[in-house]
């Protein structure tokens, strides 16, 4: 696979392209996973009366939603490696709509936590849409395409938040029981991942060549590697910096995950705002991945493009110092309307942080683009854990925010720990200024086309 074969820009309303089917295809299959692994949380106030639950037992299921991500992530990335994306995550879709559908069924706080862990694997579907667009787009646009699939498919997560209490609100229009009616709403997001899958697996291919499956039978390398999977792993465990990476990821997107799980019931307990209200509230955090998070890859790209490869991480580094101060801030508010404008703010700085992250994600090691992104993946639901457990060892909520914003601030170093070799700034360099004279020559090309055409028909 060379260079060449990758998109220099992105075409936003093109579907005619590999790379802008896998750019649409990647943030939709996100947005559906993304949908479904939070779509029980904006319920709870509703489940917890049902069960009975103790505060202890809802911590119980926090940390279950995003524990279990944790392994998938790391073993999913070299599974990309090894069979490709377009299968990884078509098998993930299907599979993962099971649980989605299954907790439905339950009738106790054990099968419900049960399914609420085994939901969690979808999460992983994070690091397949980074691998995705990984290897479809080149360095000049890679940061941009990161950011915004990703940050596009976590908007899931937003409208999960604000959807969901209204798709409960139709069904029990409809006369049934506040107990049926939720498990009929959980069929809405099972659905919809089933119907991605298809999509995925007709209209993707693995990269811009095509499938790894019949480019390994051709005798083509594959850039993550030739074999994939335990090679690479180890090979981007080595990796100081993918550790680094690790520890800001969990300080930034392993807080957006926490957030996800309690901010309804935070709203809803602190502020005392109904069902609807507090879902409005908490989705407005989400919703903002829409454009924050594709800001966060395009300020990278931007300023590597003219202070190269180490401006990447000072601005990482930035962005999370604002996180950390606007967590602080949100800790406490003492209102409704001003803990939203709080929220926002934070929520702001680390969806861009987050960004920023990934957009760093395809520098690190290129023979190990899969298990890097698996392990960066990894540490934000490793944060979401570590919150989950801060949450019952604090007892309040509040408090909890509080301490995440120091540990924001404290993480932020890791950042500037991210260093590269003279060598590897050169080549990195070298690939990015082939990619914009690559981009440049096609420019070119259709404009020439374009004049040769005029010419003739006059």
């Amino acid at each position: 696979m060379t260079q060449a074969t990758k998109a220099t820009k992105i075409e936003l309303f093109s579907l005619s392209t590999p790379a802008m089917r896998a750019f649409h295809l990647t943030w939709l299959a996100f947005f559906a996973c993304f949908f479904a692994w939070f779509a029980v949380a904006p319920l709870m106030p509703v489940i917890k009366g049902e069960f009975a639950l103790t505060k202890e037992q809802i911590a119980n299921i926090n940390i279950a939603a995003v524990g279990i991500t944790v392994a998938g992530r790391l073993v999913i990335g070299p599974l990309c490696d090894k069979y490709g994306p377009r299968a990884t995550y078509t098998c993930l879709l299907a599979f993962g709509a099971v649980p989605v559908l299954g907790i439905a069924l339950a009738q106790s706080y054990e099968v419900f936590l049960f399914f609420r862990l085994l939901i969690g694997m979808i999460g992983a579907s994070f690091v397949v849409t980074q691998y995705h667009t990984s290897v479809m787009f080149a360095p000049n646009v890679v940061g941009t395409a990161n950011a915004t699939t990703a940050g596009w498919g976590n908007a899931g997560g937003g409208v999960t938040q604000s959807i969901m209490p209204w798709v409960l609100a139709a069904v029990l229009s409809l006369g049934v029981t506040s107990s049926v009616g939720w498990r009929v709403a959980m069929l809405v997001p099972g659905a919809l991942m089933l119907v991605v899958a298809v999509l995925y697996w007709k209209y993707t291919q693995d990269c811009p060549q095509g499938n790894y499956k019949d480019l390994r039978a051709a005798g083509v390398e594959i850039e993550g590697g030739k074999k994939g999977g335990w090679a690479v792993f180890k090979a981007a465990g080595s990796n100081y910096r993918a550790w680094m990476l690790f520890i800001t990821y969990g300080a930034c997107f392993g807080i957006e995950l926490f957030v996800h799980n309690v901010a309804a019931s935070y709203f809803v307990d602190r502020f005392k705002l109904d069902l609807q209200t507090a879902g409005m509230a908490a989705g407005s955090f989400g919703l903002l991945a829409l454009f924050a998070r594709a800001v966060g890859g395009m300020l990278s790209d931007r300023l590597a493009h003219r202070k190269g490869l180490d401006a990447r991480t000072t601005l990482l580094f930035a962005l999370m110092i604002g996180e950390g101060i606007g967590l602080l801030w949100f800790s406490k508010m003492q209102t409704p309307g001003m803990a939203v404008l709080a929220m926002i703010c934070f929520g702001l700085f680390t969806h861009m942080a987050c960004g920023a992250t990934y957009a760093l994600v395809p520098f690190i090691d290129r023979k190990a683009l899969g298990g890097v992104a698996g392990i960066v993946g990894a540490g934000g639901n490793v944060g979401a854990v570590a919150a989950g457990f801060l949450l019952k060892a604090v007892g309040d909520t509040q408090d909890c925010f509080a301490v995440l914003g120091f540990a924001a601030l404290a993480s932020s170093v890791c950042a500037i720990l991210v260093r590269f070799t003279a060598a590897h700034k050169a080549n990195e360099q070298a690939l990015y200024d082939k990619a914009l004279a690559e981009r440049l020559a096609r420019s070119g090309a259709v404009v020439g086309g374009t004049a040769v055409s005029v010419a003739r028909a006059s």
